[in-house]
């Protein structure tokens, strides 16, 4: 990695701590669009198309397990997947958005 990125330059917040234990805000719906065949998640005022397995991951947001239990359920299902990087990045991105909690 070099120090020119984002993530170098610090433009992000840390990475989220493995014990934290996401779920998804009051006001924030997981749905999965048969028409479509994608997950949505409706906001207030937005419905926001979830690509990948941004569903899959989102589904296991309960406010029960904990970000390493998350990632080890993915890592478990997905062996020759990134999950170890890209799954926190993923929901700290959410978290950022007022998404999760």
């Amino acid at each position: 990695m070099t120090g020119d990125t984002p993530a170098a330059a610090g433009v992000r917040e840390a990475e989220p701590v493995m014990s934290w234990r996401p779920a998804l805000r009051r006001s924030v719906m997981l749905r999965h669009d048969r028409i479509r065949g994608c997950d949505l998640l409706l906001l207030p005022e937005r419905v926001v198309v979830l690509h990948g397995a941004g569903g899959q991951i989102l589904r296991l947001c309960d406010g029960v397990r904990d970000l390493g239990a998350i990632v080890a359920v993915l890592t478990e299902r997905h062996p020759a997947a990134p999950v170890a990087s890209e799954v926190p990045a993923f929901l700290a991105r959410l978290r950022e958005e007022g998404w999760l909690r």
